[in-house]
């Protein structure tokens, strides 16, 4: 017998990534998927400015192909013919200390060589793989795990800068088990890092982590997944009210100066942490503590973005970036050499480069105008990479909260939107705010959520008899 039911239709409230992501799936699943963005354009923070030749982004500026789930995501966009690898030149990665750029070891006789670490921290590395495991059930810090296990200076000059570079955050206020899960994995199965480390290397199968991105941005991504979806993606649509009703799912949805309602038989909310908090949802007491997700800390960051003729800079910039630890007392959280991580970024005889600004370390510094700004960057640069001269090409791109902070106790909030969940099923809650905050982090929330709302709607319970 031939099935009549017509297809699940299912909501997913958010346009960036991870929206984007679970609409696609969905819809490539067979379902009635609509996708609502507030916004005007598709993307979030995920997007890239062409400029008389200048290419900028104005979040993420490259992905890592770190699983296979990113690979098939990328080729099912149909973007795989368009992925543009980073340069070689990018495997190097520079830390200041005393004040000038050092390279961070990538192999064994480097790091004994380097003078990045001193001896004394080099010999207390040695003993790492014979100290003793964590507890468990103990929430440490970054800070404290990495001091425990590799040493302050360790701390202060490959992970403190690291974590700004990624969270713009302070590594003394990060969970080490939310924030950086796979570090604390590892301690927890290995007993060490460095065995763990050396075990993972020579495990085989799926991409070896190479990072990409396309020839006019990371905003391909959003792009050809608005394609994909055409007019199943709703921008300048504003959903202001979710509720249980007659067995289904009724969202209020204001766009055009008009407000309609509209029922779906599962909701996808794939929204950040401030937008989730103060979204009505009418389902039971649980979902009051979604308001919690306020309280989340997300410190300010700026992106300057400044183009320079090729002779305005002696550093040959000959990597990805330069990352500042806190203890050198530097102005910025790093800057990115992004004419040499990819091709086209820059005219010929021309160089970019992105400059962070701001954090949990210093978000004072990200209030300043743009005069300010440029000031601080020319002088960081000057120090820093031999930068002369006003830029050719200078943008500030603000993030006001930009990133949330997976700080300890973090996990009383994912446990909120997992209680939401329970008590109202059919809806379904993720992002950065509860999946991680990588862009590839994000790829995966929106596939996970996908394949849950796809079995929710599949179940012969989900839309009672019909």
């Amino acid at each position: 017998m031939t099935s009549t039911t017509s297809p699940a239709r299912v909501a997913v409230i958010g346009g960036g990534v991870t929206g984007l992501t679970a609409g696609t799936e969905l819809r490539r699943a067979g379902l009635d998927v609509t996708v609502f963005e507030r916004a005007a354009r598709p993307g979030g923070v995920v997007a890239a400015v062409r400029e008389n030749g200048w290419l900028r982004e104005l979040g993420p500026n490259s992905l890592l192909e770190g699983t296979t789930e990113i690979a098939e995501f990328i080729d099912d966009l149909g973007l795989g013919t368009r992925r543009l690898y980073a340069s070689p030149e990018a495997k190097r990665r520079y830390i200041v200390r005393g004040g000038r750029p050092m390279a961070l070891p990538v192999s064994p006789l480097g790091f004994v060589t380097t003078p990045l670490f001193s001896v004394r921290a080099k010999l207390h590395l040695l003993g790492e793989p014979w100290r003793p495991r964590g507890r468990a059930d103990t929430e440490e810090t970054v800070a404290d795990f990495v001091t425990r296990r590799l040493g302050p200076e360790f701390l202060d000059y490959a992970i403190n800068p690291f974590v700004a570079g990624v969270y713009a955050g302070d590594p003394r206020r990060l969970s080490v088990r939310q924030a950086f899960p796979k570090l604390f994995a590892i301690e927890q199965e290995h007993g060490s890092l460095i065995r763990g480390a050396l075990a993972r290397r020579n495990a085989t199968g799926g991409p070896k982590g190479r990072i990409f991105s396309f020839p006019e941005g990371l905003g391909e991504i959003a792009a050809a997944a608005a394609a994909r979806l055409g007019d199943a993606l709703r921008l300048k649509h504003h959903v202001g009210k979710v509720a249980r009703v007659d067995g289904h799912w009724r969202l209020g949805i204001a766009a055009d100066g008009r407000e309609e309602t509209a029922d779906f038989d599962a909701v996808v909310c794939a929204l950040p942490a401030d937008a989730l908090a103060t979204l009505p949802i009418s389902v039971g007491p649980e979902a009051k503590g979604l308001g919690t997700l306020g309280a989340i800390a997300h410190p300010p960051v700026v992106s300057v973005f400044t183009g320079y003729r090729r002779e305005q800079v002696a550093h040959a910039l000959d990597g990805f970036g330069v990352l500042m630890p806190e203890v050198e007392r530097g102005k910025i959280l790093g800057a990115l050499f992004s004419s040499t991580l990819f091709p086209g970024r820059a005219p010929a005889g021309h160089v970019a480069l992105t400059t962070f600004v701001g954090g949990m370390r210093s978000p004072e510094l990200a209030a300043q105008d743009d005069e300010g700004l440029r000031a601080l960057v020319a002088d960081e640069l000057g120090r820093l990479l031999g930068v002369r001269g006003d830029p050719v090409v200078f943008r500030v791109q603000r993030w006001p909260r930009a990133i949330p902070q997976y700080a300890p106790g973090y996990a009383r909030f994912k446990e909120t939107m997992a209680a939401v969940e329970r008590e109202a099923p059919g809806l379904f809650l993720g992002g950065n705010c509860r999946d991680g905050i990588s862009l590839a982090n994000c790829i995966g929330a929106g596939r996970r959520l996908a394949r849950e709302a796809a079995a929710f709607a599949a179940a012969p319970t989900s839309r009672g008899a019909e």
